[in-house]
């Protein structure tokens, strides 16, 4: 090294703390939060009737105590709702200022306002009032397959296979489930059946992906179009000309938990649902630990991380690639149970309607963590179940305007207004040896 760059070198390394030049502040998120109370204040507190109240029920007719509605002045909640999350916005500036990072409350609570101040909007002057429990309870429910199909996305990305072919998996899931709960009468069985349908579509997937190193995203939309096309021919010339006997699913119980069950608000929506509900929670907690927290995980992230490292210490890269997106079609799979026994539904053609794009959409969203994709699929549930009870209380609000709100969201979290969003290096690059 020359005498002039040792003498830079040294300079640059003798330079003070104060003097380094950091990088610039992002403003994005203290921004978003200030622009979206000060319109809430606008639209649900100021430009609101005056004299109108908003009523909420919290009770539901089985619970072993019962609550009277609750009603609230809605201009001045709304008003009080949204100067709260303008301090919490005020709170982002500060942070952000600071650079510094407020934590995941501020968003959540941020969030939890912002929801309230136009749930207390929109049923203004309702006498009937909006059920909250039974609106998160619904939330819930109407979630299931999104939280299976986002497992199952991440599962695969996670090992470096891109799956488009959720959507297949879950209508894979669906067909099979109904067919054999008609054939043996217990909605259990075709809950074992569900994942042997979406596990043969992801090795379809994994086979065209490593095998022949066809490009992932069309085998995945392809596989798409051929699950599509063998369910409806199925459909059309077996199960509807003789539905009694291929489609006529029972549907799975509601297990109500004894003492958990009779909390107010959170005993019934947690613990006052199917069988199918209570498998969610467990895969959720037991991915959540396994990919993060083990041995396997480890290797799961090496190879969709860093595939050639993972090799040279020993890791066989495809195998783990085929079993992991295996096993998430088989997650998928049962996700797809939701929409015939878990439902008590006979199965229709293509009643997934995209169901697996949005599970897409949540697994972003969630950052690829189980956890993160279970929180992304119930802002999906609640707000596709809001539109529905906002709908049945005759509120003026379009429905679509409410269905938009999910797909907004995601929107701003991939373009990095929540954080940066960043999927696996080595996810959808084939690996040869």
């Amino acid at each position: 090294m020359s005498a002039p760059t040792i003498d830079a070198t040294a300079s640059a390394s003798a330079r003070p703390a104060s003097e380094l030049v950091l990088p610039p502040i992002k403003w994005h998120a203290p921004i978003a939060y200030a622009t979206v109370a000060a319109l809430g204040l606008v639209v649900f507190g100021l430009l609101a009737p005056t004299g109108e109240h908003s009523t909420f029920a919290i009770s539901t007719p089985r619970d072993f105590i019962q609550f009277t509605p609750f009603s609230v002045p809605s201009k001045l909640t709304a008003i009080i709702l949204c100067l709260a999350a303008l301090a919490l916005a005020g709170v982002s500036f500060y942070e952000t200022r600071r650079r510094e990072k407020a934590g995941a409350w501020l968003p959540i609570t941020y969030g939890f306002l912002m929801v309230f101040a136009f749930l207390v909007w929109a049923v203004a002057g309702k006498d009937s009032g909006l059920p909250l429990t039974g609106l998160l309870q619904g939330s819930l429910f109407l979630a299931i397959p999104l939280v299976f199909g986002a497992l199952a996305g991440l599962l695969c990305e996670r090992s470096g296979i891109i799956n488009i072919a959720i959507e297949g998996q879950l209508l894979g899931g669906a067909f099979l489930a109904a067919v054999v709960a008609t054939l043996t009468g217990s909605a259990y069985a075709g809950l074992i059946a569900a994942p042997v349908a979406g596990a043969l579509v992801g090795l379809l997937l994994v086979l065209f992906s490593i095998k022949y190193v066809v490009n992932q995203i069309i085998v995945g939309v392809v596989l798409n179009v051929l699950v599509i096309g063998v369910t409806s021919y199925l459909f059309s010339t077996v199960l509807k000309e003789n539905p009694d006997t291929w489609n006529n699913p029972p549907g799975l119980p509601v297990i109500s938990i004894p003492v958990l069950s009779q909390i107010p608000i959170i005993g019934p929506v947690l613990f006052r649902q199917t069988a199918l509900v209570y498998i969610m929670y467990v895969v959720v907690i037991v991915l959540q630990i396994m990919v993060f927290r083990s041995r396997w995980g480890l290797r799961l992230r090496s190879v969709g991380e860093h595939p050639k490292a993972a090799d040279t210490v020993g890791i066989k890269v495809n195998r783990t690639r085929l079993r992991a997106t295996v096993l998430g079609g088989a997650v998928a799979g049962l996700g797809g149970a939701f929409f015939t026994v878990a439902a008590g539904l006979a199965f229709g053609k293509e009643m997934t309607n995209g169901k697996g794009y949005i599970a897409l959409a949540a697994m972003i969203l969630g950052r690829w963590s189980p956890k993160g994709a279970l929180a992304a699929a119930l802002l999906f549930g609640f707000a596709n179940n809001l539109q529905l009870q906002l709908s049945i209380i005759q509120t003026p609000i379009p429905s679509q305007i409410m269905l938009m709100t999910p797909y907004i969201v995601t929107i701003f979290a991939v373009a990095g207004l929540v954080g940066r969003v960043r999927p696996p290096a080595a996810e959808g690059i084939p690996y040869t040896k």
